[in-house]
């Protein structure tokens, strides 16, 4: 197994993407193929004094951006680190592609670089949110703003696929985040949505809402781009806003001083928690490989976990699960001689 990383990609690279691939091997024995400024990617291996067999360099000249246009930087630069990790992984020299670039130069390269599986119409990301009852899974966090129906439901299918061979969930409960649990909430779409899914094999227990998120009272939400991103943004900005109120009122009077001193090991329990480096990178579910993105504000540990994640998908060879859970459906996801024949 060889996992392809852009050592280029996020706020913090190429060093934080050395420092936590050097981990990664280090721990998990995976095999990775670092892509980027062969020359500059070199020298903070030498810094970092690491030298193993499992770790290759490939050059890449070009970067892209975190603030360029998804599509224009896909035609314009054919060398860079994201589209140069990707045609390996489709020549069949990389098992999965790892990046914390620019999100929307991944979607929009790995989609057209590996293709679609046959019976997605469009790509989706999930990341995972920590709930009062252990995890949930939110699909899609930004990768499609303004889906149609049958896409909500292909993200159901994957998500439950994923929340059953990744996250080991036995049956997982999907909802659809709506404004309201009745049926007649929520636009067109998510009423046809609802449809949809209700007519699947699928757990399916019908719409949610925003305050049965955290309460974790469904394994996998689904939900447009859009609505998802927001979801995303405003959950960690929360985050981060409650540890700095915590940290606030502790240390507004002595007593509170000495009161975090006592409570100091189950504040690290909440911090880790709720901190998004602990769950690695985001699964572009739907292309025809292994892709994770991460944030790009990651550290060096939600790289090394965003491998670990990567290695897992390919371990389980999860998008065979995909296409699995799609036939025992392909009756309403679309016609059976389509799904047969893509995969024939």
């Amino acid at each position: 197994m060889k996992i392809i990383v852009d050592a280029m990609g996020g706020d913090y690279a190429p060093e934080v993407v050395i420092e936590g691939t050097v981990a990664a091997v280090k721990q998990y024995g995976v095999e990775v193929g670092l892509v980027g400024d062969e020359k500059r990617i070199r020298q903070l291996l030498a810094n970092a004094r690491f030298n193993s067999p499992l770790l290759t360099v490939h050059h890449a000249e070009e970067v892209v951006e975190m603030h360029e246009s998804p599509a224009t930087s896909f035609r314009r630069k054919r060398n860079s680190s994201i589209a140069v990790g990707l045609k390996m992984v489709k020549e069949g020299r990389g098992d999965a592609f790892f990046s914390a670039g620019n999100t929307g130069a991944v979607v929009c390269a790995a989609t057209l670089t590996l293709g679609m599986l046959p019976g997605i119409e469009r790509p989706g990301i999930g990341t995972i949110l920590p709930t009062l009852k252990g995890n949930t899974l939110i699909l899609d966090v930004g990768a499609n703003i303004d889906p149609k129906p049958e896409h909500l439901l292909q993200y159901g299918i994957m998500g439950s696929a994923y929340a059953t061979h990744i996250l080991g969930k036995s049956r997982p409960s999907i909802g659809l985040l709506n404004v309201g649990e009745e049926d007649s909430k929520g636009t067109g779409i998510l009423k046809e949505a609802f449809e949809l899914l209700s007519k699947t094999h699928l757990n399916y227990i019908g719409n949610i809402e925003g305050k049965h998120i955290y309460q974790g009272d469904c394994d996998v939400i689904v939900c447009d781009g859009f609505v998802g991103n927001v979801t995303l943004k405003v959950s960690e900005s929360l985050g981060e806003a409650l540890q700095q109120f915590l940290k606030r009122h502790i240390m507004s009077s002595p007593l509170g001083v000495v009161a975090g001193f006592l409570l100091m090991p189950s504040l690290k329990k909440f911090k880790k928690e709720i901190d998004y480096s602990e769950y690695g990178g985001a699964p572009l579910l739907g292309v025809n490989g292994v892709v994770i993105i991460g944030h790009g504000r990651s550290n060096a540990k939600a790289i090394k976990n965003a491998i670990r994640v990567a290695k897992t998908e390919v371990e389980h060879r999860f998008n065979e699960k995909i296409i699995e859970a799609l036939n025992a459906d392909k009756g309403i996801v679309q016609p059976s001689a389509a799904i047969n024949s893509a995969t024939s």
